[in-house]
């Protein structure tokens, strides 16, 4: 398995590192390598990106079912079963773990093993959370890239300001369970607010209970709009996202269609 082709594979029109793999090959691979690819989201959320990795490997030469295998674990929106979703990759040992899009599944899978290939894509700063020893020489076995997705919460709370110049208050909503992606998207819309004399206010939530919670929170408080955070775990939940947006007409910023 030429691991090089699979960095391209995840490349696209995102932002990339300039990263190089670290680790030799690893020897005696099965005649039909398998590629694990870890998600924390839902296969139904998530189907135009697990069709556009099989699209990538066909243009290498690998069509999945004939001379390679993927073996897909999907966490349903719970980023608690992917340590476990991990685990079950490893012990299977798989050639390596394709983790797009998904910062906690890059964690889970760097947690589970020090030896197998993985390869991300993240929304944060790899090297701030971890991954990575350095963008050009990730060290140990991994290496993906950067969507710098966190860092435009301040572009996005200065695009709320031009379109709603008379708003006084936002709020922004973000997953608790995620540290890696928000608490460098807070600390950047913080500050942006800050920067206009703007009050953001910070909902949390990880289930459905508790966005509809947060959603009454917000509403409550009179915020003007709000934005969400880049988190896998609101795209899973979109549909209850739009609904409450426009049942109590609050203006939202997502990061995704």
């Amino acid at each position: 398995m030429n691991r090089r082709e699979l960095v391209t594979l995840l490349g696209g029109a995102a932002v990339a590192s300039s990263v190089s793999w670290p680790l030799a090959a690893r020897a005696q691979q099965p005649a039909m390598p398998v590629i694990g690819f870890l998600h924390s989201a839902s296969p139904a959320a998530f189907a135009d990106l697990a069709a556009a990795f099989r699209k990538g490997l066909s243009e290498t030469g690998y069509v999945e079912g004939q001379n390679v295998a993927i073996d897909y674990r999907w966490g349903e929106g719970h980023n608690e079963r992917l340590p476990a979703l991990a685990a079950e990759l490893v012990r299977r040992q798989v050639a390596v773990i394709v983790t797009p899009v998904g910062t906690a599944a890059t964690l889970a899978a760097k947690a589970a093993t020090a030896t197998i290939p993985i390869v991300f894509s993240t929304g944060a700063d790899p090297v701030k959370i971890g991954l990575v020893a350095s963008l050009n020489r990730p060290g140990g076995n991994v290496t993906g890239i950067s969507d710098i997705g966190v860092q435009l919460g301040a572009k996005r709370v200065g695009l709320l300001q031009e379109l709603l110049p008379g708003a006084a208050r936002f709020a922004a909503l973000v997953n608790p369970d995620n540290p890696g992606i928000t608490e460098p998207f807070v600390a950047e819309m913080q500050t942006a607010a800050s920067a206009i004399g703007r009050q953001i206010d910070i909902v949390t939530a990880r289930t459905n209970g508790e966005i509809d919670t947060a959603f009454a929170s917000l509403v409550k408080n009179r915020a003007d709009a709000f934005l969400i955070s880049p988190d896998t775990l609101f795209v899973t939940r979109r549909v209850q996202l739009v609904t409450l947006a426009a049942r109590h007409a609050v203006p939202a910023i997502y990061h995704r269609r």
